[in-house]
């Protein structure tokens, strides 16, 4: 069997021809039919979650919630609701995908396989060296030769998400939608802004490397 996903849908019909689908994409779903209060002992070994908002029993974004204080598995939103605030929370709290009903059955599996196929921040993540370029996720450090380089938020949030899959080509728009705040306008050319002023901190013989047409990755530089 594929991938285990979790999907949390309360709706009979639909649930079935979700179901439906991820097993003919060669997935293996668990079905629940209502909302559950998560611990990390009761949430199965899953790869992806596809989580409804409207449910009985415990609300769709309270499981994100309680989801994201043990784990980093991803989360793909299926919601009736279009608003944009509510797209906005969800992402805040942790989802990594957001579609509205109805929908294609064919994109939700597109939207599942692309998603699986990103990086996922890991709850404790190691350190990860790429030449002279050190990078600590947990202490939310960053050095070069062993001289600390200081970075904005968003500029760490950047070299993390590259340092999770070093010299492997992360595409722009992954980074636009994970690294960039969902509550400001988030673009391709504002990514490159600071990708841009990334490189000037690092130093040009340690950094980051355009991918043409794909969009980044980390690699060691000449003076590593």
């Amino acid at each position: 069997m594929g991938e285990r996903i979790l999907l949390v849908e309360d709706d009979p019909q639909l649930g079935a021809q979700i179901v439906e689908h991820l097993q003919g994409a060669g997935f293996e779903p668990t079905w629940w039919r209502e909302g559950r209060v998560l611990t990390a002992e009761g949430l199965p070994r899953v790869s992806l979650v596809v989580l409804d908002l409207m449910l009985p029993g415990t609300y769709g974004l309270d499981m994100l919630k309680s989801l994201r204080s043990f784990s980093e598995v991803p989360v793909l939103i299926l919601s009736a609701r279009n608003d944009t605030l509510d797209k906005v929370r969800a992402l805040k709290l942790g989802a990594d995908d957001y579609m509205t009903k109805p929908f294609w059955p064919e994109e939700l599996i597109e939207r599942v396989r692309a998603r699986l196929r990103r990086p996922t921040l890991q709850k404790a993540e190691a350190v990860v060296e790429v030449g002279a370029l050190r990078i600590d996720p947990q202490a939310h450090e960053v050095s070069v030769q062993g001289q600390p380089v200081e970075l904005t938020r968003v500029e760490f949030a950047l070299l993390a998400a590259l340092a999770r899959r070093p010299r492997e080509a992360v595409t722009r728009q992954w980074l636009v939608e994970h690294v960039l705040d969902p509550e400001r306008e988030g673009t391709e050319r504002t990514l490159d802004v600071h990708v841009s002023r990334l490189r000037r901190k690092l130093g040009p013989q340690h950094g980051v490397e355009t991918v043409w047409g794909v969009g980044y990755r980390l690699v060691p530089g000449d003076g590593s």
